[in-house]
């Protein structure tokens, strides 16, 4: 579905294509896509992953430096709309658990069996003296059941009047059991309070896998020195346990960082390592399915990376970018691969722009390069820069390496206000795979001839 964000995008690419006169089947040739993805792209019906073939399509519309700017940047924020429209499409989809709500404890019946069906009251022959009637004294409090002789009656007691002394006996053996089961309602089996897991699992239903239990709080010294008062219901007694202490989740980072391009100059001098003879390797596809395509032949990045970062806030608030850090996973020797040109009939290549980062050094690092953008020379600028919700910013980065094997990924370190963090980078999830390519084998794809032809390098 197209947002605002597409739409103005989308304004500004049909007024470049229709102030150069040309068809979208021209174009489009010339970009190596379909006219119907260009078409799409010209209507806001879809946004290209990658801002390459839109530099390109600029440049041949003859687009100024401004408009080539102004096109980068909303490029840069209907990208990020889409992304937002499909993690918001994400999130309702996403079945919602029903919670049930917590059955209320039952009362304590008055008696545990059925109760005595009422006899005739009939006259009892005198007999032998009464025996001693035991009465039953419990602390409601400690559970503890006393007996006591009770003083005899005068009268003589029927059997109706027992059956009655016997379910007043049963009951009040009960009441400790019912006091015990209140007090320790909101505590877990140590009388501490319950963590929250428990808590989920109770309110939810479901059954707590083994090990999640908290460890046992340490006693109290003021709970165990306290002693019940005299008289008062059991919940007077003893106060209530504490509400379980509910950590702020962690807060979310205040911008986004994510790869926009992994070859942000074109396709031109783009190489790829592969494992494989020129006679088993297929033809290349288009530039910007380059990639895909090389990572299903189990390529790596071959020589240089020309990597490019979009950095957008969340909120009208500013974001300082201090530093980007580059981290080695580890580094060896070159692979031993065959090098295959993305670039088929390129001309010369763009100026390396931005920011610089040798792979080869003991501590890489990201240093400040100068570049170009369009016609314009664009001069070295270095850490910090300032983003926001309105306010993206591209970070071009030239990773190479001439003498080794390398896998990497980055860290983007932020500050805003009194908060700062870092925001790793990886490609797809996993780090980062670069190998040399120099003195190896290389090839480029003949498009008259459909074959590989040997180059060097």
């Amino acid at each position: 579905m197209a947002t605002a964000e597409s739409e103005d995008f989308a304004a500004l690419l049909r007024e470049l294509k229709d102030r150069s006169g040309r068809s979208y089947g021209v174009l489009a040739g010339k970009l190596h896509v379909s006219t119907s993805t260009l078409h799409r792209y010209c209507n806001g019906d879809a946004v290209p992953n990658e801002f390459a073939p839109i530099d390109r399509l600029a440049r041949l519309c003859g687009a100024t430096r401004e408009e080539s700017v102004e096109l980068h940047r909303r490029w840069i924020l209907a990208d990020e709309a889409r992304r937002r429209s499909r993690g918001a499409a994400a999130e309702a989809a996403r079945p919602v658990a029903r919670t049930e709500p917590e059955p209320k404890a039952a009362a304590p019946a008055a008696a545990t069996g059925p109760a005595p069906e009422p006899e005739p009251a009939t006259p009892e022959p005198e007999s032998a003296p009464e025996p001693e009637v035991v009465s039953v004294v419990t602390d409601v409090v400690t559970g503890v059941v006393t007996d006591a002789p009770a003083p005899r009656r005068p009268s003589r007691i029927t059997k109706r009047t027992r059956l009655v002394l016997i379910g007043a006996a049963v009951v009040a053996l009960a009441v400790p059991a019912v006091a015990v089961a209140a007090l320790s309602g909101g505590s877990g089996d140590d009388g501490g309070p319950k963590s929250s897991a428990v808590a989920d699992a109770e309110e939810t239903g479901r059954t707590l896998p083994k090990g999640t239990l908290p460890k046992p709080p340490a006693p109290s010294p003021d709970a165990s020195s306290a002693s019940p008062s005299g008289s008062g219901s059991p919940s007077a007694r003893t106060p209530s346990a504490p509400a379980p202490r509910k950590h702020a989740p962690p807060a979310a980072d205040p911008l986004a960082v994510g790869v926009s391009s992994y070859q942000w100059d074109g396709p031109c001098g783009k190489f790829y390592l592969l494992d494989q003879k020129p006679g088993s390797v297929p033809k290349p596809p288009a530039p910007e399915e380059s990639r895909p395509w090389a990572g299903l032949l189990g390529g790596v990045d071959g020589g240089h990376l020309t990597l490019q970062l979009t950095a957008t806030g969340k909120t009208s608030e500013s974001v300082v970018i201090n530093a980007v850090h580059v981290r080695v996973v580890d580094r060896g020797a070159p692979l031993d691969w065959t090098a295959y040109s993305m670039g088929s009939g390129c001309g010369g290549s763009i100026t390396p722009g931005f920011f610089d980062i040798d792979l080869d050094a003991s501590q890489p690092r990201a240093k400040p390069v100068g570049g170009t953008q369009g016609e314009a020379k664009v001069p070295a600028t270095d850490f910090p820069y300032k983003v926001s919700a309105t306010d993206p910013q591209v970070l071009n980065l030239d990773v190479h390496t001439d003498a080794h094997d390398v896998t990497w990924y980055l860290e983007i370190d932020w500050s805003s206000g009194d908060r700062s963090g870092k925001i790793p980078v990886y490609d797809n999830g996993k780090p980062f795979h670069s190998s040399a390519i120099k003195g190896r084998p290389a090839y480029e794809y003949r498009l008259d001839t459909n074959v590989w032809e040997r180059l060097t390098t």
